[in-house]
């Protein structure tokens, strides 16, 4: 009853990680709130007032229209959507179990898993977010056009993946210095909220000040997808083929560091803190 039975194909291994991963995804959403209906309309809530202020702030400051020719709101939705996903994903990952967690003394769950089904927890709530928020947009305030709606769709998920990639090298480095990362990680979130350029166009920027933003996979992500979103922009200084680098060397990097602190880490690390 209680033995764990060893796989002894791959076929049967993947379909075990598969459910196991399957398992911990709605484990993961279901952990944010008791009701997951809460728990998304608490996701939306949250980009819709972020959303708001910005769009309010800006007729404050008598700004009423995109800094290029389209809907003003959806120049804010592509911004906020964005940065929203991406410091998601990297709160999500690295909060993820580690290898002392409790849950890691159940066979066959593991740090993979674990993190797997954190980034791809978040990664569902903010997609019906984003769905549900354009299409409420669509149906009450008018018609939401997107040029190419796989190519923005496509920077969702990059700022997603840079996201969990960040994320993993923060999960990573947090046992050996768990105050100096939780630092590390609030300052990079809220540094963001500037760094990330969703408030502005890359294109509009003096060559002077480019480089304060260009070092930001983020910042090159928002400023393509808007060059997906509408039909009269077109980015020349920025690049989504560098924020993918980014992220897969930051994956990799993440996965090294992981799997040596696993091989060292012990509970009694947290009993003097």
């Amino acid at each position: 009853m209680f033995r764990y039975r060893r796989n002894t194909s791959l076929l049967s291994g993947a379909l075990t990680m598969a459910e196991l991963v399957f398992h911990s995804v709605a484990r993961s959403v279901r952990s944010k709130h008791n009701n997951a209906f809460l728990a998304l309309g608490q996701n939306m809530l949250q980009v819709v007032v972020m959303v708001a202020a910005f769009y309010f702030m800006f007729q404050l400051f008598g700004i009423r229209t995109a800094p290029l020719r389209g809907d003003f709101v959806l120049f804010l939705l592509t911004g906020v959507f964005l940065f929203m996903t991406h410091v998601k994903a990297v709160g999500a990952v690295m909060g993820a179990e580690g290898p002392t967690s409790a849950m890691m003394l159940h066979a066959p769950m593991n740090t993979i898993i674990s993190i797997s089904a954190s980034a791809l927890g978040i990664l569902y709530i903010n997609i019906l977010t984003v769905l549900l928020i354009l299409f409420g947009y669509h149906a009450i305030f008018g018609a939401v056009e997107i040029q190419h709606p796989a190519g923005a769709f496509g920077m969702l998920l990059l700022a997603w993946f840079t996201g969990c990639a960040v994320g993993l090298m923060f999960l990573s480095i947090k046992p050996w210095f768990p105050t100096t990362v939780g630092i590390m990680s609030t300052v990079y979130r809220r540094a963001q909220m500037i760094a990330s350029g969703k408030m502005f166009v890359a294109n509009a920027i003096p060559a002077s000040m480019l480089a304060v933003f260009d070092w930001n996979p983020l910042f090159h992500i928002i400023d393509q997808s808007r060059g997906f979103a509408f039909r009269n922009y077109f980015p020349h200084v920025t690049s989504w083929h560098y924020a993918l680098g980014v992220g897969v060397v930051l994956i990799m990097l993440g996965l090294m560091g992981e799997f040596y602190t696993r091989r060292h880490v012990s509970a009694s690390w947290y009993a003097k803190r």
